[in-house]
């Protein structure tokens, strides 16, 4: 009796320190076993994605356009984007050099989507269109995209690569919310990138929001122009 019990008292001592080495481990880095699915669909949505860049071709040339007139092409090319965009498949790339973010950015924000990578919600807009855009992302599984999102620093630069232009856009601050706050996927009436994650992380009680401005915008075979 004496040494079974020294038995199973090592192996529940094997078992806890196991436990614990892996809760560090998803802690401080991310679930590998989750990770290696979303890399394996990021791929994927990468190969997709550059297939969209590459078809798209203005129906003119843009060069000598007002920027008025330019943002109002852009607007109408993300609402045709948004119109025709499939749940689940890939949208736009975003980079925050911060965070050591580099991802393909889906469509949707339902569980099975998120797990390919950070998600557009629908209800919002596309980048261009002057409303709100809201990106999701998980914090400690699935590659956990927005693992560091709380690092975020004021004037820290996110870029969203979209098929039809590119998007500069600066972090102007954040907020903790609590996670039924269904006010942060309101329009601002004007355009506004919003990054959400869990918080704290392992827990999904409260939403951490980082709120981001449109600064400069590089339109697929037009001229930049600064906001």
């Amino acid at each position: 009796m004496r040494r079974t019990g020294r038995a199973l008292g090592v192996v529940l001592l094997a078992a806890g320190l196991l436990v614990l080495a892996w809760t560090i481990t998803v802690w401080r880095w991310q679930d590998p076993f989750t990770a290696l699915y979303t890399h394996w669909e990021q791929a994927k949505l990468a190969r997709s994605l550059d297939r969209q860049i590459e078809s798209f071709h203005p129906s003119f040339n843009r060069q000598e356009l007002s920027i008025a007139r330019e943002q109002r092409l852009v607007a109408d090319e993300a609402a045709t984007e948004r119109r025709d965009a499939r749940v689940g498949q890939a949208i736009g790339r975003i980079i925050v050099p911060r965070m050591g973010l580099n991802m393909v950015v889906v469509n949707g924000t339902d569980h099975e989507t998120l797990k390919k990578g950070p998600g557009r919600y629908l209800g919002s807009a596309m980048p261009g269109q002057g409303q709100l855009v809201y990106i999701a992302g998980h914090r400690t599984t699935y590659l956990a995209p927005f693992s560091n999102i709380d690092q975020l620093h004021k004037g820290d630069k996110v870029t969203l690569v979209m098929p039809y232009a590119t998007f500069v856009y600066r972090i102007s601050g954040y907020r903790i919310v609590p996670a039924n706050d269904l006010a942060v996927l309101k329009t601002h009436g004007h355009e506004v990138l919003e990054l959400q994650a869990c918080h704290p992380r392992f827990f999904a009680t409260h939403r951490f929001i980082a709120y981001a401005l449109p600064v400069k915008v590089f339109p697929r075979g037009g001229r930049p122009y600064s906001l």
